[in-house]
């Protein structure tokens, strides 16, 4: 299996999920022991990793883990929601931490 380096979360300021996801983010680093990066309006590396839309734009924040050998995998866009429609940051902490168990 190839090991899991880092979480990395793509946010912006003025989008006001970033603030969710880099907590959901900052709890699954913690909880695993693996480094946390964040880059801030990094457009050119959600153009390369990111998921697109159909019109080929990318939204944000967006949540990856860097594999050993550069491997770059996309891992959440969207803080999925509770059965009532709220954020869910622990499912969200879930997926990360599932896909970087996953990764090593």
């Amino acid at each position: 299996m190839t090991k899991a380096l880092k979480i990395i979360l793509v946010s912006a300021d003025w989008e006001k999920t970033s603030s969710l996801a880099r907590k959901a983010c900052q709890e699954a680093s913690k909880e695993i022991g693996i480094e946390l990066e964040e880059r801030k309006e990094d457009w050119d590396f959600l153009t390369q990793h990111g998921v697109k839309d159909e019109y080929g734009g990318v939204d944000i924040p967006q949540v990856f883990v860097e594999l050993e050998g550069g491997i770059i995998k996309h891992v959440l866009t969207r803080i999925p929601l509770t059965p009532d429609g709220k954020p869910d940051v622990e499912a969200a902490v879930k997926t990360i931490v599932e896909a970087v168990r996953e990764g090593s």
